[in-house]
């Protein structure tokens, strides 16, 4: 009894600032699944949209979870200060997420194409996916730019553990900014007055931008610019490829979810949430890393099995919650939905396999990606998020049909 109490005391930060972070980015989460919800119509008319939403939601999570961990060791090895002038952390992560966002929209637009075709899934034009994905990305990208300035000059200033905060919020955000985003976007180039020759000419313009990019970081930049986009680019396209699995997973089950749209908006807060409890745990690990606190061995220590433990707690809290807020929200709305027990019955199962499963990723990817000499906040983020995303909608479908919903 005495080491559980001494458990939540010494881990009474990480609880107060960690759940209230869970709390915001379920909540916003859900947000973002009710405009999924509403978009079932346009998933009958484009079903191959699917293959685009996972990835960009995802991407755009990984790499400004990417910032804000990377930020969160600047603070913790006393580099970060509040200064936008060249060379500075800030600047230098600002820049690479633009560049990132621009380059890795072009690669997703083209991949999600190439999905479909193989699938077999009826589509939209190669530039029409390209217009959505770096139109929609961008402008969603501008916001988690300015979101993840704001938690990091206040976690500085406030002398908040960034580790905690920075992952959910910035998740969250994403969710509920892409979504309605590339919604808008889809709607726009579905518009009969949008012709499909500016569409094209918009996309041959993106690629050149994209094409532009990527030279200049690789031939001009010579600082942490370059390092972190030479780095970022494979894991990135790998995670686009593991999500394009997962979006054609859902889209499998299409039916199902447009027969009980309260099971649509459970998605996003669903993998949100998992991505914020591995987003928080891999930044954890590696700020442990970097300041030596965590010895990379084979099986998890004390410090790690100790996170491990904070991470079911918030997990339990988690998917509880979305449980029990997406059934409210779908009655609210007069959305078909299984029964409240149900409900919570599948968000905590699938929930518990997500967070067993990401525990044990974000552990070995942390180290193994600290063995290699490589930046943890660089690779882990991204392959846990696009490995829990497969994950999360494996154990989600899975569940679906074990409770005989589908």
């Amino acid at each position: 009894m005495s080491e559980v109490r001494s458990f939540f005391s010494r881990n009474r930060t990480v609880f107060s600032l960690g759940l209230v972070s869970i709390l915001i980015s379920s909540m916003v989460g859900l947000v973002s699944g009710v405009t999924l919800g509403y978009m079932t119509d346009l998933l009958e008319i484009v079903p191959a949209l699917m293959l685009l939403i996972t990835p960009a939601i995802g991407v755009r999570g990984s790499i400004f979870g990417a910032v804000g961990s990377r930020l969160g060791t600047a603070v913790h090895m006393g580099t970060f200060e509040l200064s936008f002038k060249r060379g500075s952390v800030l600047r230098q992560n600002v820049e690479t997420s633009i560049i990132l966002t621009v380059v890795m929209a072009v690669i997703m637009g083209l991949f999600a194409k190439l999905a479909a075709i193989i699938m077999g899934i009826e589509s939209i034009s190669l530039h029409e996916f390209i217009f959505i994905s770096v139109m929609g990305g961008t402008l969603s990208s501008l916001v988690l730019i300015f979101i993840n300035i704001v938690v990091a000059v206040t976690g500085f200033k406030h002398d908040w553990d960034l580790d905690n905060i920075s992952a959910p919020i910035i998740t969250a955000t994403g969710d509920i900014v892409t979504m309605p985003m590339l919604f808008g976007t889809t709607l726009l180039v579905l518009n009969p007055h949008f012709t499909d020759s500016l569409l094209l000419f918009f996309s041959i313009v993106f690629i050149a931008v994209a094409v532009i990019l990527v030279a200049y970081v690789i031939l001009k930049k010579k600082d942490e610019v370059r390092r972190i986009f030479i780095q970022s680019i494979p894991t990135l396209l790998i995670f686009i490829i593991v999500e394009i699995i997962a979006g054609s997973l859902i889209n499998n089950e299409l039916e199902s979810f447009i027969a009980l749209p309260a099971l649509l908006i459970m998605v996003s807060p669903f993998l949100g949430s998992s991505n914020s409890l591995g987003g928080i745990l891999t930044s954890r690990f590696s700020s442990y890393l970097h300041m030596g606190l965590l010895r990379p061995k084979a099986l998890p220590g004390k410090l790690a099995l100790e996170n491990f433990g904070i991470t079911y707690i918030f997990g339990v809290f988690a998917f509880t919650l979305i449980g029990v807020a997406t059934f409210i929200l779908g009655g609210v709305l007069g959305m078909e939905s299984p029964p409240l027990s149900t409900m919570i019955i599948l968000s905590l199962i699938a929930g518990m396999v997500s967070t067993t499963i990401l525990c044990i990723l974000a552990y070995y990817l942390s180290i193994a990606t600290f063995r290699m000499s490589l930046d943890p906040d660089d690779h882990t983020i991204p392959l846990i998020t696009s490995m829990i995303d497969v994950f999360g909608v494996v154990a989600f479908v899975a569940t679906i049909l074990l409770l005989g919903l589908a």
